[in-house]
């Protein structure tokens, strides 16, 4: 996910607030990792802006994956970290896609997926998470194998549906975001589960609003 200035007033709403007063407020929560804050703020942006399906997110989402790898890696989740290049890479598809398949109104149109492919995504998600989890187990000291391994897989079907186009990307996120805020909780990453509680209240906004263009 990513962010940008969409021109829109919620939007410009994000670039209003004093940085002074950012920087006092992340002091008090306790948040002094400047690049985890950083990285927060481009993914708040990025959310907005797919919700409301602004194809300038992607920016902010390349920017926002390569700075959360090195976060990642750090923490020792490891499939995040190797995530975060997968990111970099769809997202650079997803724009080229987005950009072939805007509306006259310059958002880009959902749509959604038969059944049949609901079942067949279901099936790759999980055997990816059951494969993965345990690669992760067996030769990594990943400090949750098994939690990473999910937001991982998880993540990876929900960023390829999104860059499809498909609404139901974010009942996906929102599975993730409910995860990730256990996980990063438990390694102590303050300033991510933050961004995670506001990822899941904007992947609800971005399911409503996808799901009402997929039915026009």
């Amino acid at each position: 996910m990513s962010i940008h200035a969409s021109g829109r007033p919620g939007g410009a709403l994000l670039f209003a607030i004093p940085v002074d007063s950012l920087q006092s407020l992340a002091v008090t929560l306790g948040f002094t990792d400047r690049l985890e804050l950083l990285a927060a703020a481009l993914g708040l942006a990025n959310i907005v802006l797919l919700a409301r399906r602004n194809i300038w997110n992607y920016p902010f989402a390349i920017a926002m994956v390569m700075i959360y790898a090195d976060i990642f890696l750090r923490a020792k989740l490891y499939s995040d970290a190797l995530l975060q290049i997968f990111f970099l890479i769809v997202n650079i598809y997803g724009w080229i896609v987005w950009a072939r398949s805007k509306a006259d109104s310059g958002a880009v149109v959902a749509r959604a997926l038969s059944a049949r492919q609901r079942v067949s995504w279901g099936l790759s998600g999980a055997a990816g998470i059951a494969l993965w989890g345990a690669a992760m187990a067996r030769f990594t000291d990943a400090a949750l194998p098994w939690w990473d391994a999910s937001i991982a897989i998880t993540s990876v079907v929900a960023q390829i549906l999104l860059s499809r186009r498909y609404w139901e990307n974010w009942l996906l996120w929102i599975a993730v975001d409910m995860v990730s805020i256990g996980v990063y909780a438990v390694k102590g990453l303050r300033a991510t589960v933050l961004l995670y509680g506001i990822f899941l209240i904007l992947s609800v906004w971005g399911y409503v609003g996808w799901r009402r263009s997929a039915k026009r």
